[in-house]
Order: C-alpha cells, then sequence, then structure tokens
C-alpha cells in the first residue's frame, strides 16, 4: 500500500476559494502533461483502474459513478464492464431548470453531450438528486485527495451537494492518478465531505487506518 505523497505549492496564505483554484490550475497542468488519455480505445493505465474500480465494489447491485471526460482517471471501460455485469450505475444528469438530477447508465452507446460543457449523460428518465440513496458506493472524480481524505474537486459543486444525500454508511471513493495522492492539507470548507476510499491505476485501500494516511509527514528535505 502507498505511503507516498506528493507535496503540492503552500497556499496557506490564500482564502480557501482561492487556494482551491490555484490548486486546480497546477493540478490540471500536470494532468495534460502527465496522464494523457488515448485519443481512441483504452491503455493499460485504464485496464488497471478498471481492475481497482471492480474490487473496490464487488458484490454491489448499485453504485453512482461518473463519465470520465479529458485526462481524468478512465472510467468509461469501468462503465462497459458494468454493462455487460448487469450492476446498476447512476450518473450524474442536469435536470430541470439546472437542478442536480441522477439518469441510470442504460449502454455506452446512449452517452451524449445533452448540454453544452457537461459530461456525456444517459437517456431516460430524469431522477431527483435524492436517488443517491440507492447507490451502495459513490465513485467520484478528483484532481487530488490528502491523507486526511479531503477531496480536490473540479469546483462545480456536484457532490457538495448530493453527497449528504446519500444512505449513512455509503462509502464514498475518489478516483484519481497514482501521483494526485497529496500530503496536504487540501483546502477545505465545511460543506466538503471527506473520501473514504481511494482508487488509482495502482492500487485501491480504504483511507482509514492506511499506510497513506497514517505516514509521516514530509520535511523540508523530502
Amino acid at each position: 500500500m502507498s505511503t507516498q505523497a506528493r507535496v503540492l505549492p503552500d497556499t496557506s496564505s490564500l482564502a480557501v476559494d482561492d487556494a482551491k483554484e490555484q490548486l486546480r490550475r497546477v493540478l490540471r497542468e500536470h494532468r495534460a502533461t502527465h496522464h494523457r488519455h488515448p485519443e481512441h480505445g483504452h491503455n493499460d493505465t485504464c485496464e488497471r483502474l478498471t481492475t481497482h474500480i471492480l474490487q473496490a465494489i464487488a458484490g454491489m447491485d448499485t453504485v453512482a459513478a461518473y463519465v470520465s471526460v479529458g485526462n481524468e482517471p478512465c472510467t468509461r471501460l469501468l462503465l462497459q464492464q458494468l454493462e455487460d455485469s448487469g450492476t446498476r450505475v447512476l450518473l450524474p444528469v442536469l435536470g430541470p431548470h439546472l437542478t442536480r438530477s441522477w439518469g441510470y447508465f442504460r449502454r455506452v452507446t446512449d452517452l451524449a453531450e445533452r448540454s453544452p460543457g457537461r459530461p456525456p449523460e444517459p437517456s431516460g428518465e430524469v431522477l431527483p438528486a435524492a436517488a443517491i440513496a440507492d447507490a451502495e458506493a459513490v465513485i467520484v472524480p478528483a484532481l487530488a485527495v490528502d491523507r486526511s481524505g479531503r477531496r480536490l474537486g473540479q469546483g462545480g459543486g456536484w457532490y457538495d451537494r448530493v453527497l449528504p444525500l446519500r444512505r449513512a454508511g455509503v462509502p464514498v471513493c475518489a478516483v484519481v492518478h497514482d501521483d494526485e495522492l497529496v500530503a496536504g492539507p487540501l483546502p477545505a470548507q465545511a460543506h466538503d465531505a471527506p473520501v473514504d476510499v481511494v482508487i488509482t491505476p495502482d492500487e485501491w485501500f480504504l483511507l482509514e487506518g492506511s499506510a497513506f494516511a497514517c505516514a509521516p509527514a514530509p520535511t523540508d528535505r523530502d
């Protein structure tokens, strides 16, 4: 299990929103340089990540997930395999009046960009935000996760609003590239829900009590 953590620029002098935006820029630039997804098909990184996500959600009938875009850790191969296995998957949908809603994944070929700037969405019935209560695990995107489970998202606020609606005890699983595990602390606000599980192409683990969470803080010589 990983004990490694990347050290990000110090943003402690900035307001929380400004600190988040600065780190998002740094992390997005790093992804564009080091984690480019193939233009077509999938590579070994996609396959290893899919294997670890499937291990983390083994035995679950219904999960909430997301459709990866750009250089995000790939979930499209995962969706193909969940389609084959018959697992029910809730995906984010922009509902009426821009409400945060869900739709059940039907098939990969059904996914389409239905709103400008939004990730591809399924067709079919639009479900309310509270439909997340059907999920046995919630797989969320992240730009980085620190040792306390703080997650830096893309900034849209989607999960800030829907995660409190999940059932008690349902784990939040953050998917990141291996070098997006950071020493932290990441800037956070009261509404930022911590994650319970970390999944990367190299491994997956429960955060609480893990070698990553319990590793000593890096020194100036690290």
